[in-house]
């Protein structure tokens, strides 16, 4: 976490849109992260009770380390806004789609306001 988060603030700092691309694309890694500790931690607390005020705290832990995540998240993006005067289109990405599931786009730029409308 601290690596996405050095990375997108010296992005911001040198205007370096390439590394902000690269904490944005990573957003998935932290997602992952986040929900396998929570079922390998909701795991401990069920095949044993007295877990689960301590699994509780490193869950909220985990959550605001998320949340430091996606704020890189959105600094990288705003990097990017800076720098090309572009909204970034598409969702963010998310962890690996399931059987069915769509892959998760790749950012684009938009054209021009109009270019939505097409």
């Amino acid at each position: 976490m601290s690596n996405r988060l050095r990375d997108v603030l010296d992005a911001y700092t040198a205007s370096e849109i390439e590394r902000a691309l690269s904490v944005w694309q990573t957003d998935d890694e932290v997602d992952e992260h986040y929900n396998a500790l929570f079922r390998e931690l909701l795991t401990y607390m069920m095949g044993d009770p007295r877990t689960i005020t301590a699994c509780t705290h490193l869950l909220f832990m985990a959550k605001n380390l998320e949340r430091i995540g996606d704020h890189a998240t959105n600094i990288a993006e705003t990097v990017h806004y800076e720098i090309t005067g572009e909204d970034m289109l598409g969702e963010r990405p998310k962890a690996v789609p399931g059987p069915g599931e769509e892959p998760t786009p790749t950012p684009h730029l938009s054209a021009s306001p109009d270019a939505a409308d097409d």
